[in-house]
């Protein structure tokens, strides 16, 4: 076999002895939501309006044992979901999965996103969660799934940060070390990796780290394995992350949690810091937003991982500075928030959220078929007051 194949057939095996994500099957669908996998929220705040249609192709790309295709099947009524991975034993579980819930739109595939060709039409939406780390040569990953987006299309990634997962590489290091020629037995290396946290010291700093990020989740031998043992892993930092982006020929929405991208919150008590930070200038003469972005990341190192949107053009965004259009525009409430109809409820990241009277009246008339000129009529709000709105992502907004 070739090298590829042969990372391959070892993360195979792996997923085969841990079928993972290692979550309970249900008899009904999933609870709660994750907006990147509801279209219309992610087409909101990758574009700032409604999709106009509902009724399309999905493909989740690595779907493992099914946790993200079950919701995508069930927050997408009018999609049809297509999921491949390369165990059989965690497909097996996916399509029990699907199954019990009555996630009935959707087919699975044996198949490696680098065979992802092998697959008919394009999809309008693909999703691949902690997947393109795991391969052996990610940019031919991203490449095979650009060419299967549609025009207009979103791309969902998330893949693991360097600077947040230090520790955990060093574990993953020592626990092949002392492997040696067992290394790829699974099984003898979780056994390998308990044994050593049971014996170092309570101060030790892998141990102090994995007590406070990740044994909630540890304890099951799925993840224990996915994390520490895993034959194959890249992990990145802002410059190689957006090395990968480009090789895809995909424009770079942006990240999913622009909050954490945010350098105020770091500097912004040094207001004469954030003011040089402008002076981080690209070849445009415009602020590059890439050295931006690596300076949060070095001054806040807790990055485990990246979650973004990528799109392929023509992807047209919504702007909605001119108040005719807004005033015309119909908005409807993020299908990814609860708690409502109340004036303190979570939003579509499960953050509270506190409404004003006149924001919560408004929301409340939003009926899908008014528009903002007609529930002016009776809410005292005001356009910026919708903005306000829009951009907290609470509405969608489809123009007239």
């Amino acid at each position: 076999m070739s090298d590829s194949q042969t990372v391959s057939a070892a993360v195979a095996k792996l997923y085969n002895t841990y079928p993972f994500p290692p979550e309970a099957l249900l008899d009904e669908p999933p609870p709660g939501y994750n907006w990147r996998w509801n279209w219309l929220a992610a087409h909101n705040f990758c574009t700032g309006e409604k999709p106009q249609r509902q009724d399309i192709r999905i493909l989740d790309a690595g779907c493992g044992t099914g946790v993200g295709t079950e919701y995508l099947v069930h927050l997408n009524p009018q999609a049809s979901v297509v999921g491949i991975d390369l165990s059989s034993g965690a497909l097996a579980v996916a399509k029990e999965r699907c199954q019990r819930s009555g996630a009935n739109r959707v087919e699975f595939h044996h198949l490696s996103l680098f065979d992802v060709e092998q697959l008919p039409g394009e999809f309008d939406l693909i999703n691949c969660v902690g997947v393109l780390h795991h391969t052996p040569d990610p940019i031919r990953g991203i490449q095979a799934l650009a060419n299967k987006l549609a025009p207009g299309g979103l791309m969902h990634i998330f893949v693991y940060g360097e600077l947040g997962r230090w520790e955990i590489q060093l574990m993953q290091k020592a626990i092949a070390l002392i492997q040696g020629d067992k290394k790829g037995d699974y099984r003898d290396g979780v056994q390998v990796g308990r044994q050593i946290f049971a014996s170092l010291p309570e101060n030790n700093r892998i141990v102090k780290y994995d007590k406070q990020r990740w044994s909630l989740e540890n304890y099951k031998d799925e993840y224990f394995a996915d994390m520490y043992v895993h034959p194959q892993e890249i992990d990145y930092n802002i410059e190689t992350l957006f090395e990968l982006i480009d090789a895809s020929g995909l424009e770079f929405i942006g990240f999913s949690n622009p909050s954490f991208w945010d350098l105020e919150r770091l500097l912004g008590k040094a207001p004469e810091l954030l003011e040089r930070v402008k002076g981080l200038t690209d070849a445009c003469g415009g602020l590059n937003q890439r050295q931006l972005y690596r300076l949060i990341e070095l001054l806040d190192p807790e990055v485990t991982h990246y979650e973004f949107f990528l799109g392929r053009p023509p992807l047209i965004k919504a702007d909605w500075t001119d108040d005719n259009a807004l005033l015309i525009a119909i908005p409807e409430l993020n299908p990814c928030i609860q708690g409502f109809p109340s004036q303190c409820f979570f939003n579509y990241d499960y953050q509270i959220v506190n409404l004003s009277v006149a924001e919560f009246e408004f929301m409340q008339r939003c009926d899908n078929n008014s528009t903002v000129a007609d529930i002016f009529a009776s809410v005292q709000l005001g356009l910026d007051g919708v903005r306000t709105l829009l951009k907290q992502q609470l509405i969608l907004l489809t123009p007239a």
